[in-house]
C-alpha cells in the first residue's frame, strides 16, 4: 500500500472518487468546528497539537518527548495527553506512568511516560482527558499527541510533522493517497517540521542515535559501534520500519530486518531466533518485549535534534501565542 501511494497508477486511480468523497468530509468536519456548529471545548491552560496529516509513523512522539523537556527548561510545568491507541483498558480516561501496561493504555503513551517523565493521561475523549489530568496534577500547558484532527480540542499552537523520505506520497487523501487531510492544511499549522531534509518554509529535525539499554537489565549499556559488521535481528513494529532498519545500517550493522505491523502486540515467538545473534529494536517495541526479552535483546536510544530554525520559530510561536 506504501508503494502504492507514492505513485499514481491505474488502483490509484480508480480510488480518486473515493478519495475525494473523503476529503471532502474532512474539510466539512473542520468546517463544522470552525463555525461552531461542533463545539470546541477550551482548557483553562494553554494546549499545543503535535500531529501529521499523513498516515504512518513520521516521528511525532520522539518530538513530543523533547517538546516536553524543552518546555520545562523554559519553566513550563507540562503534561501530555494521548488517544492511548491500541490500548484495551475498559475504563477511559486513565493515567499512564513509566510501569503502565502497555496492552491497557498503548505502547507509545508508556513510552512517553518513561522518557518524558511528565503527567499523562489517555482517552479517546481528549477533552475529558485533559480535564483528569489537570484535576490531578498541577500542569500548565498540556501537549496533546497526535492530536492535529481532534478538533473538539481548542489550540493554542499547532506543530505538524512530516516524513522527510515520503513526504505527503502522492498528496491524495485516503484510500488512494497517505492523507488524512488534504495538503492545504499544512498551511494553517503554525509550524511545518520535517524528519529528514527540509524544503523551504519548513524546518527540520533529525533522530540521532545514542546508545543501546538492554532489555533484561537496563544498566547494561552499549554502543551501535559495538555491533558495527555484526550480523543481528532487527526488530520493528512502527509506522515505517525501513527508517530504523536503514539507520542501522547506516551505523555498518548488517542487519536481518524483522518489519511487524504499527502497535503489533508481541509475543515471545516473535523473537524465537534460533541462532543466537542480537536482537536490535525501537523503544516503542521494547516497552512491549520487556516481560519476556533475554539478554539477546537491546533497545535503541535516540535522541530528536530539532535545527536552529525550528527551536527559533518555536519559542517565537511560544511567545506570541500563549505569552501575548
Amino acid at each position: 500500500m506504501e508503494r502504492q501511494w507514492q505513485g499514481r497508477g491505474p488502483a490509484t486511480l480508480a480510488l480518486l472518487p473515493l478519495a475525494g468523497l473523503f476529503c471532502t468530509l474532512a474539510w466539512l468536519r473542520r468546517q463544522a468546528y470552525a463555525a461552531g456548529i461542533l463545539r470546541r471545548q477550551r482548557l483553562p491552560v494553554p494546549v499545543i497539537v503535535v500531529g501529521n496529516i499523513s498516515v504512518g509513523g513520521v516521528g511525532k512522539t520522539p518530538l513530543v518527548i523533547w517538546l516536553v523537556r524543552h518546555l520545562r527548561r523554559q519553566g513550563w510545568n507540562p503534561g501530555v495527553i494521548s488517544r492511548g491507541y491500541g490500548g484495551r483498558a475498559g475504563d477511559w480516561p486513565r493515567p499512564v506512568g513509566a510501569d503502565s501496561d502497555p496492552a491497557a493504555v498503548g505502547d507509545e503513551p508508556v513510552l512517553i511516560a518513561r522518557a518524558a517523565g511528565c503527567p499523562l493521561w489517555v482517552g479517546p475523549d481528549r477533552p475529558e482527558a485533559a480535564r483528569r489530568l489537570l484535576a490531578e496534577s498541577d500542569v500548565d500547558l498540556l501537549v496533546s499527541d497526535d492530536g492535529l484532527q481532534h478538533y473538539a480540542l481548542e489550540r493554542d499552537l499547532e506543530i505538524v510533522v512530516i516524513d522527510g523520505g515520503r513526504r505527503l506520497g502522492n498528496r491524495l487523501c485516503l484510500p488512494a493517497g497517505p492523507l488524512r487531510e488534504p495538503p492545504g492544511r499544512l498551511r494553517r499549522a503554525d509550524l511545518v517540521v520535517v524528519n529528514g531534509p527540509a524544503a523551504p518554509g519548513e524546518a527540520a529535525m533529525e533522530l540521532i542515535p545514542t546508545g543501546l539499554v538492554q532489555l533484561a537489565d537496563p544498566r547494561a549499556r552499549s554502543g551501535l559501534e559495538d555491533f558495527r559488521g555484526r550480523r543481528v535481528h532487527a526488530v520493528a513494529g512502527i509506522g515505517h520500519p525501513q527508517r530504523f532498519f536503514r539507520l542501522l545500517q547506516r551505523q555498518g550493522l548488517e542487519v536481518i530486518a524483522h518489519p511487524f505491523p504499527d502497535h503489533h502486540p508481541y509475543r515471545p515467538s516473535d523473537l524465537a531466533f534460533d541462532d543466537g545473534l542480537p536482537i536490535l529494536m525501537t523503544g516503542k517495541d521494547a516497552v512491549k518485549c520487556r516481560p519476556f526479552a533475554d539478554a539477546r535483546c537491546w533497545s535503541l536510544e535516540v535522541e530528536l535534534q530539532p535545527d536552529a530554525v525550528f527551536i527559533e520559530r518555536l519559542n517565537q510561536r511560544l511567545q506570541e501565542r500563549i505569552h501575548g
